[in-house]
Formats: C-alpha cells, structure tokens, sequence
C-alpha cells in the first residue's frame, strides 16, 4: 500500500480510543517515512522494493527518526493550523510521539506484509515472509477503511458527548 491513505484507518481508529494519549499526526508522518525508501526505488529502479525500511527492525529504527522529527513537525503544524488547548500552543509528549511513530511503523509493516509477497519482515533473521496472503487485498483494504470509520464515528460521538458534559 505505497503512499495511499489506507494506512491511516487503524490509525484514526487507534486515536478515537487513546484520544490525548495518542497523535495522529505523529502516526501519519511515521507512514511517509516508511514510503521513502519504496518511492527511492521506483524512482531509481534500483534495490529491493520493499526492503529495510519493511522489516521490523528497519521500522524501529523509523520510529526513532519519526518520533523525534515528528513531535517537532506536528507541533508546528498545529500552531499553524491554529489548534490549541486553553489558547496555549499543544505539545506532544516523548511517550505520545513514540507511542504514535512506533504504532505507525510496526503497523505499516504488518499491513504491508500481508499485501506484498517481497516484504520480508523478520530480516535479517529470518527471510519468512510472515503473513504474506493472510487475507485477500480486498479485504485487507475494507479492514483498513473500515477501522477508520468507525475510529471517525468513535471520536465524533464522544466529542459530542465531552462538549454536553
């Protein structure tokens, strides 16, 4: 699922039940990042598709990078966006922008695991291919879209619900 909004659906899910404790904006740079490596190789034509960044080991090492770039990044982002709590900028805790960078990059993985027959997620420990096929690309893409409904109807329906309190 390179560079499409599919991976986001768990994620708006993940937010509508973690709330505060969780960034969404974090987890969506955390899934650009994933990409850059598969996008170098489109481009290029040279190396392996789905490598390093799509094993686990790569993607904690992204995570690494995301949560520190992240936090910073979304930060800024909401002040320019204008979102504030008590008309105070927001800020994103270590363990939040971790949190968030470590969910997106394992669950690209994982997802993209399923879809993709190159994606090798255990390397360089094992070359098993992990869950490749578990479910049809169809289905997995419903999953996706989906989870992100519902997150959006969860995180809607309790806005409404904070605002009467």
């Amino acid at each position: 699922m390179p560079f499409t909004p599919i991976h986001m659906g768990p994620g708006i899910l993940i937010k509508s039940l973690l709330h505060g404790s969780f960034s969404l904006m974090v987890f969506g740079w955390s899934q650009i990042i994933m990409d850059i490596q598969p996008l170098l190789v489109m481009i290029t034509g040279e190396g392996h598709l789905h490598g390093f960044s799509h094993t686990y080991v790569g993607a904690i090492l992204l995570a690494i990078f995301s949560t520190i770039s992240g936090k910073y990044l979304s930060e800024i982002g909401l002040l320019i966006i204008g979102i504030s709590k008590n008309n105070n900028p927001i800020k994103i805790s270590w363990v939040i922008a971790s949190l968030s960078a470590s969910i997106g990059t394992l669950s690209h993985v994982l997802l993209d695991n399923i879809m993709h027959s190159d994606v090798q997620p255990f390397y360089p420990f094992s070359l098993n291919d992990g869950m490749y096929g578990l479910m049809t690309i169809e289905n997995l893409h419903k999953l996706c879209l989906y989870s992100g409904l519902v997150g959006t109807a969860i995180y809607f329906v309790v806005q409404i619900k904070v605002k009467r309190v």
